[in-house]
């Protein structure tokens, strides 16, 4: 459902973080430092950039979940467009950071409670939805660790989630999802160290 004027206010507290995560994150990568500037350039429109109705596109946030042992990584198969895709969405009224709302998304397409988000974005990605009949999703993706043991449930937005070894991932698989493997591994890869 397309938010209103009056939900904008909600989203101040999510616009606010939004500048200012990607104001000081370093890119990943050439194509995540264009999409974070054009992103940036987004958010200028205020916090009306975070809700699904605006027609220029929207930000939102997604997660590539990751294993407690960083050997595997958690896909769902999108109900709608039929391809394997980390998890993800629209960000919600009274999300108050972009983090927060990757790990909601995750908690709520995976069904796995305990899931932990690392803060720092791992790529920013600009691709064309069907939202509001076309429309862009400026997405900011997240590293998230799953706790050992985890059990997936499928949610009511895929039709199936499963465990992939980062070099055999399925197919047919969403654009841009291959690419953050690398840097979700390294940020696992931090956490271990740390």
């Amino acid at each position: 459902m397309p938010h209103t004027r009056t939900d904008l206010p909600a989203y101040a507290d999510l616009h606010a973080d939004a500048t200012a995560l990607l104001s000081r994150w370093s890119p990943t990568s050439p194509a995540a430092a264009a999409a974070r500037d054009r992103t940036l350039e987004l958010l200028t429109a205020g916090p009306v950039a975070l809700g699904r109705g605006h027609r220029a596109g929207h930000v939102t946030a997604s997660a590539l979940v990751l294993d407690a042992t960083g050997q595997r990584v958690l896909l769902c198969l999108h109900g709608k467009f039929r391809k394997w895709v980390q998890l993800g969405g629209h960000c919600e009224p009274g999300d108050r950071s972009l983090a927060a709302a990757a790990l909601r998304e995750a908690t709520e397409e995976s069904g796995i409670a305990g899931l932990v988000v690392d803060p720092v974005p791992i790529d920013v990605d600009i691709h064309q939805v069907a939202c509001q009949g076309g429309s862009l999703h400026y997405d900011i993706r997240f590293a998230v660790l799953a706790p050992a043991g985890a059990a997936e449930r499928v949610s009511a937005e895929s039709e199936a989630l499963g465990w992939f070894p980062p070099d055999r991932l399925p197919e047919p698989l969403a654009h841009a999802t291959e690419q953050l493997v690398a840097p979700a591994l390294a940020a696992f890869a931090r956490r271990a160290a740390g």
